[in-house]
């Protein structure tokens, strides 16, 4: 790798995986052919399955699972704590002991659109798609297109797309 991008010693990287510059991986699995762009983070316990597209400047917390042939638009970034705070409640700043990760999981074929932010303790369906801006704040049912601040149902796909293996 280069000066560009930091990858640490226990990242599993899959076969024929992109990586774009200025990216930041720990801790994660990343599966065959994937790509990730540019100003990525994936941090520790995150998974993303294989041929997937991480499209630049998103972020994919811990607890987060993509499953294979999913999409990630521009600036999507994942929570995994539903109610944050820098302190205990002694005023002592937090530690990984003082909070527990709450699980995303996005499943096959999903497509999430740039800009949305999904919350934690929530599933994506298959090949559901989520458009650009949404904030997803619960459940997506597969073969959904959900919309909106928080995301509805806008309506369902007929056909899904058959992806080739």
């Amino acid at each position: 790798m280069n000066e560009f991008v930091c990858i640490s010693t226990d990242v599993k990287l899959g076969r024929d995986v992109k990586l774009s510059k200025f990216i930041n991986l720990y801790g994660c699995e990343i599966g065959d052919e994937t790509k990730i762009g540019a100003f990525v983070e994936v941090q520790k316990k995150a998974t993303i399955g294989k041929r997937c597209k991480i499209s630049s400047h998103s972020f994919i917390c811990e607890g987060v699972t993509i499953e294979d042939n999913v999409f990630i638009g521009h600036n999507v970034a994942f929570i995994n704590d539903r109610y944050p705070r820098s302190t205990t409640s002694g005023g002592n700043l937090q530690t990984e002991t003082d909070w527990k990760v709450e699980r995303t999981v996005v499943r096959k074929g999903a497509s999430i659109g740039s800009g949305a932010t999904i919350l934690s303790n929530i599933s994506i369906g298959e090949n559901a798609i989520v458009g650009a801006g949404s904030v997803v704040t619960k459940d997506v049912p597969p073969n959904s297109i959900v919309v909106g601040n928080p995301a509805t149902v806008l309506r369902y796909i007929e056909q899904t797309v058959e992806v080739s293996k």
